[in-house]
């Protein structure tokens, strides 16, 4: 167990994790110069296409050191902050994490918030400066911001680049001397924690574990914690470039187990494993239930693949134990899912998984928050659809989630910030300058108003040097109603949303606006209109589509044009009241694009 090295690397979004990760997989010969490719570890194709990682993934390297052979266990981990929860599993399972910053950034918010993670669970920090070899670089000035953040010394840093694989060799000699060997008793009943699972058609599900004690051999009866459902071992191994099977594993490895599962929701992340026989008394500590913080709906566009998209949905949680869903109906687009996603970059991914791993056309609603909705009989209710709203006379409260954000940013971007956050209802609660020409924003807003393109404009503002991360702080009340959208009096549950009432005209207006200009002309007169309750506070009128019935009266009495003319009129008034208004996907989407 001594020569046993478990660590993670923790940075910001495209501070150049995944590349130092190609290195010390090259310089350690875990993979052959032929088989090497950049970002390796990230397999996935969107993956490769966006340049982010999207899953964590594990592997195991070995390495020599005077004389000595150690085995380093490696858990790559995302940088977006919708994939805060990969990270926090990947902490959990490490005794040491590489701290890896820009050297022509500095450290971004991102950084801060894994960091503290790492902190909290007592992991040993290897801060490294990467990038160097960029002419834009400025090591001096993020070396000082470093030590300001964890008070270490300035010889601590290792000054690196992922592309040219300076610094390598001494990240893995730190590797060897700073980070702690697993402790653990090797005798001592099983005990492992079950860090991530994917699903494989053939095999079932595949769990990856780190046996905190015990010892683990293939064949043994195990028992799942959380679902308490019994198994065998049929086959354990270490995870290399491919899955390495082994015939046992002790406390301290790093490792996967098949054991012919073959629904998802039999593996729980976070879950402990023991044996059937003198197992441990209790399950491993730490981990945290991931909460989702956007809500939309996900439906297929022919209600034939409902029954499809839910066999998807159920692969594709296996894969991301953060997607959460439920069955909901919606008179508009027929049957589908009420889906929880961690962010909105989170919600795109899911709908491109869908598209390309399992070829399913859907359309989804406009995102959601969760609000408490307190009526005036002493009832609540957790709402995630404005379309399961209670009447709006029998409301009492309505709470809304509020975030802590941290915004990191030059200090010229300050005032346009400022002025977005307040923008968005946002409260400030405080702002530190880290140095002389960066400063940290602190703002409590409401989930719901980030939801939408806070993110995009908060980096077009600041020219893509803002960086942003938040965590939930809990409900406030606030002054909430419901949107409906009607067409010609119908009122379409897809396009209703929650909003508050001080910019429910303006988006009313604008809604109708967009609709006017994407919904085809029928052969009657289509009313567009934005209600809260019974009141309509805004209204568009897509025209008809016209046939002049009077071009053959030329001349002559006007009553004959006057007949033909009440004649269609009357025929249109039958028309509009059997025809119906079809909504085009790409309205749904417009909706979510509105500036």
């Amino acid at each position: 167990m001594k020569h046993i090295r478990n660590f993670c690397i923790i940075a910001h979004i495209d501070h150049g994790k995944s590349t130092l990760a190609d290195r010390l997989l090259q310089i350690t010969g875990t993979i052959s110069d032929r088989d090497m490719k950049d970002q390796v570890l990230d397999n996935m194709e969107l993956e490769q296409e966006r340049g982010i990682t999207i899953k964590s993934h594990a592997i195991q390297m070995k390495y020599e050191q005077d004389g000595a052979n150690y085995i380093f266990n490696l858990i790559d981990t995302p940088g977006h902050v919708d994939f805060s929860y990969e990270v926090s599993r990947s902490i959990a399972a490490c005794e040491g994490a590489l701290l890896i910053i820009d050297s022509t950034q500095g450290i971004q918010a991102q950084t801060i918030s894994n960091l503290y993670l790492a902190i909290e669970h007592d992991l040993e920090i290897i801060p490294v400066m990467n990038k160097m070899d960029l002419p834009n670089a400025m090591p001096e000035i993020v070396e000082d911001q470093i030590i300001e953040l964890i008070g270490c010394k300035r010889e601590d840093i290792i000054r690196a680049s992922g592309k040219t694989g300076e610094g390598v060799p001494e990240i893995l000699r730190r590797i060897v001397s700073d980070i702690p060997p697993p402790t653990g008793d090797p005798e001592a009943p099983l005990q492992a924690l079950i860090f991530d699972s994917v699903f494989n058609p053939f095999r079932g599900v595949i769990a990856y574990f780190k046996i905190v004690n015990g010892t683990l051999r293939k064949g043994d009866k195990v028992r799942f914690f959380a679902t308490d459902r019994e198994y065998q071992a049929d086959e354990i191994g270490v995870l290399r470039m491919g899955m390495d099977p082994r015939p046992e594993l002790t406390s301290g490895s790093v490792g996967y187990i098949i054991s012919n599962i073959k629904t998802a929701k039999e593996v729980k992340v976070g879950d402990t494993i023991t044996h059937v026989k003198n197992g441990c008394g209790k399950r491993i500590e730490g981990f945290q239930e991931v909460k989702p913080m956007v809500f939309a709906g996900v439906y297929p566009i022919d209600s034939d693949d409902y029954e499809d998209l839910r066999a998807a949905m159920e692969k594709l949680q296996l894969n991301d134990a953060s997607l959460t869903y439920e069955p909901e109906s919606s008179l508009a687009l027929g049957f589908g899912f009420r889906c929880g996603f961690l962010g909105l970059l989170h919600m795109e991914i899911i709908q491109e998984r869908l598209d390309r791993e399992f070829d399913m056309n859907v359309i989804t609603t406009v995102p959601n928050v969760e609000y408490i909705v307190h009526t005036k009989k002493g009832e609540t209710y957790t709402i995630y659809n404005p379309s399961g709203m209670p009447g709006a006379l029998t409301i009492d409260v309505i709470e809304e989630p509020y975030i802590r954000a941290q915004i990191i940013t030059q200090v010229e971007y300050i005032g346009s910030i400022m002025t977005l956050c307040l923008d968005k209802r946002g409260m400030m609660v405080k702002q530190t300058y880290i140095s002389t020409d960066r400063a940290e924003l602190t703002f409590d807003l409401p989930l719901a108003e980030i939801v939408f393109d806070f993110y995009d404009k908060l980096k077009s503002i600041s020219k893509g040097y803002a960086s942003f991360d938040y965590h939930i702080i809990g409900h406030k009340p606030a002054k909430l109603v419901k949107l409906d959208i009607l067409l010609n009096g119908e009122p379409v549950d897809a396009l209703s949303s929650l909003i508050h009432f001080n910019n429910a005209e303006r988006f009313g207006r604008r809604m109708c606006e967009k609709l006017k200009e994407l919904i085809p002309r029928q052969q009657f007169d289509v009313a567009i209109q934005a209600a809260i309750g019974a009141k309509i506070i805004a209204r568009e009128t897509v025209k008809a589509v016209r046939k002049d019935v009077t071009a053959k009266c030329y001349g002559g009495d006007i009553t004959r044009k006057r007949k033909l003319l009440e004649k269609q009129k009357a025929g249109k008034k039958r028309m509009k009241q059997v025809g119906n208004v079809e909504v085009p996907q790409k309205a749904f989407l417009a909706v979510l694009k509105l500036d």
